[in-house]
């Protein structure tokens, strides 16, 4: 049975890409920023990744309305991929050499990983997954993180956000249907989890080590955006929550803050 959800469709991103990025984007300041940009740099290979998992099994799926929504997913998912891929190239305007990370990322991940690990393991990395930038998507949308973003970096993010909690429950749903198994959910959530914060971490570092060193503004105050704030408000509650076996991603109540979003910048 499907969960109760907003109609999902796809939406071109409503980015003002020529305005440009300035270098340290978020406050000012390279650590914040950095954690932002390096989670960026696994989205386009990781929807795509999304994508081929849930596809995998549309002829298995019965009811029309996670049809749909398979269908719709598909679409917003390819629209960040591309988006995603944009900002690259604002990150290399800036001086930022990120093709040999993305080259080795992918490579270990989708031509390694991916294929060693069994279709619905794939399909269940890919719920886990979505549950993980769904907390990430409901941080940005209700903390005030993004508050002191260049706008480009802020519109992308957070029409993202407000997507990926419209969509949080497809993935899980078709693994619900495919193999409800809770010992292959939790494998799932274990490899995506590892494998999350492992990219996560090697591109930060790529990064920041492009890096003048420098201290950031004094008075800051980014706490989301720094690594243990990330270990406890994303990995930590992440883990907290997927591990109950009565889990539904709908448990977490946020669709209010997508709604909110994309009617204030005039989305259907």
């Amino acid at each position: 049975m499907v969960t109760e959800q907003p109609s999902l469709r796809p939406r071109k991103p409503p980015v003002p890409f020529e305005q440009g990025l300035t270098r340290r984007w978020l406050g000012g300041a390279a650590v914040p920023t950095h954690v932002a940009n390096a989670v960026n740099l696994l989205f386009p290979a990781g929807e795509r990744f999304f994508i081929r998992s849930v596809a995998r099994y549309a002829d298995r799926i019965d009811d029309p309305a996670l049809r749909a929504q398979m269908k719709a997913f598909f679409g917003q998912e390819s629209h960040h991929a591309k988006a995603h891929e944009r900002f690259f190239d604002l990150l290399r305007g800036q001086g930022y050499a990120i093709d040999g990370f993305l080259r080795a990322y992918e490579k270990v991940a989708y031509d390694g990983i991916e294929r060693l690990c069994s279709h619905e393991l794939r399909l269940s990395v890919t719920a886990a997954l979505e549950h993980y930038t769904a907390i990430l998507a409901e941080d940005a949308l209700q903390a005030g993180t993004l508050d002191l973003a260049h706008p480009t970096a802020r519109a992308l993010l957070l029409w993202h956000a407000a997507e990926e909690i419209e969509h949080k429950t497809v993935a899980f749903d078709v693994l619900k249907v495919v193999n409800p198994s809770y010992a292959l959910r939790m494998l799932g959530f274990a490899v995506a989890t590892i494998t999350l914060s492992m990219f996560w971490l090697a591109a930060l570092l790529v990064l920041l080590l492009q890096e003048i060193p420098r201290r950031d503004e004094p008075g800051e105050r980014l706490p989301f955006h720094r690594p243990r704030a990330i270990v406890k408000d994303v990995f930590l509650r992440g883990i907290r929550e997927y591990v109950r076996r009565d889990f539904h991603p709908s448990q977490n109540d946020n669709i209010h803050l997508a709604k909110a979003y994309l009617a204030g910048i005039g989305a259907p």
